[in-house]
């Protein structure tokens, strides 16, 4: 059912998008001088779950899955326009929900001196610091993929970008809205009660068709980088609410609209590497200030050898506190009050190998998590990662308490083509 749905999600959102078939006329106009590309990746993954399942019906502890992501690109007109076309496909082995696929991109872009035109089905990333990425707005994050919130769905957008001498200002138009993903019964890394993605409901009338509108600018000073930008639309975070049901309790979903600003800094000074982003978001419910804020410092040829070390620390801070669980009014945050500190190893070998070690902790409850992610390439064409979490927390209302048994390690192989 959940491919199903994700399948009438994107044929609902192609038939919002008229510009796609200019941008086809447009490629089928200049064949003789365009250039075309195929890459992509397939990759199978494994996670091995060290404890037995916290909730009934979810899986034990094996998790086996695959996916493909190919790219086809087209370029024409001597490379000021393009084409570029990446749709993605997972088959799990336990999640029915995570066997799902998505479009992330499927966009035309005509570039000019000092514009650029982006129409389609686009992800779009904004963010410096290294554990949240408070101000990344536009994608609706992609949660069966994986916890950290690092995958996005892809999203239908509209986007001038105007160069000038005082930075870039970016518009965007994004018609329609992408329903967060979650998985089923089964799932680990999951809360007690299943989000049923049938119950959703929107604080706008046109719902899921509702048109979101973005300003941003960014710029360069010297060894500052920021930007800042308004979004007017709905908001990517759904508020989860019980439901009563006659077969028991379900957990849906409520997307209201919001107004949210942001701003993120990045700043060189010598061998340190200072990060700041903050937001404020205005809704119906809630009105609040949320910062993530730190720095990362390199340590360059370690111990005289060619291996860089990078040590990070960084603070997340948010108005609403813990919350009530229940409370719409009052949701609370994941990160209210956390501190995270890491060190990043970069071998600079061949091979490309990195690791990043990682632990936070919530100021306010006794939980922590621990994260190791190690990465390797193998040869021109494979890359094998290891990726380990470690969660603990003895605090019912804190977030982490419903994963406390979902420590793992996964392991991933690549092949590029």
């Amino acid at each position: 059912m959940s491919v199903k749905k994700n399948l009438k999600g994107l044929t609902a959102s192609l038939l919002l998008t008229p510009y796609l078939l200019l941008s086809s006329y447009l490629l089928s106009k200049g064949l003789q001088a365009n250039e075309f590309e195929v890459s992509g990746k397939v990759g199978i993954e494994q996670r091995q779950f060290f404890s037995s399942n916290q909730y009934e019906h979810q899986f034990n502890q094996s998790q086996v899955s695959i996916f493909i992501e190919p790219e086809l690109y087209w370029n024409w007109n001597e490379g000021s326009d393009s084409l570029t076309f990446k749709p993605f496909y997972r088959l799990d082995q336990q999640d029915d929900n995570r066997s799902h696929g998505d479009i992330r991109e499927f966009s035309y872009i005509h570039a000019s001196d000092n514009w650029e035109l982006r129409a389609g089905i686009r992800k779009e990333f904004w963010g410096v610091t290294e554990f949240q990425h408070l101000v990344d707005v536009i994608n609706q994050t992609d949660s069966v993929e994986d916890i950290d919130g690092e995958d996005k769905l892809g999203q239908l957008m509209l986007n001038l970008s105007l160069v000038r001498d005082w930075g870039i200002v970016d518009l965007y138009i994004l018609p329609g809205f992408r329903e967060r993903t979650f998985g089923d019964e089964k799932s680990r890394l999951r809360a007690p009660f299943i989000i049923d993605t049938d119950h959703i409901e929107y604080e706008s009338s046109a719902k899921e068709q509702h048109v979101d509108l973005v300003a941003r600018w960014s710029h360069s000073l010297g060894d500052v980088d920021f930007g800042t930008y308004w979004f007017h639309g709905t908001n990517r975070d759904p508020i989860i609410n019980l439901k009563q049901q006659d077969n028991g309790i379900v957990l849906g979903q409520y997307y209201s609209q919001m107004d949210q600003f942001g701003l993120e800094l990045q700043m060189i000074v010598e061998d340190w590497l200072w990060k700041f982003e903050t937001i404020y978001r205005d809704t119906k419910f809630e009105h609040f200030w949320a910062t993530q804020s730190g720095f990362e410092y390199s340590f360059i040829g370690v111990f005289d050898s060619a291996i860089d070390l990078g040590l990070l620390m960084e603070y997340s801070w948010d108005s609403r506190g813990e919350g009530r669980v229940g409370n719409r009014d009052k949701r609370g945050a994941s990160f209210q009050n956390d501190v995270f500190f890491g060190s990043r190893l970069a071998f600079n070998d061949m091979q490309s190998s990195e690791v990043l070690v990682g632990f936070s902790a919530d100021l306010d409850h006794n939980a922590f998590s621990f994260l190791v992610e190690a990465n390797r390439r193998l040869g021109d064409n494979f890359k094998a990662s290891i990726d380990i979490r470690l969660f603990q927390s003895n605090n019912p209302i804190d977030q982490l308490y419903s994963i406390k048994n979902d420590d793992h390690a996964q392991l991933s192989v690549e092949w590029y083509f």
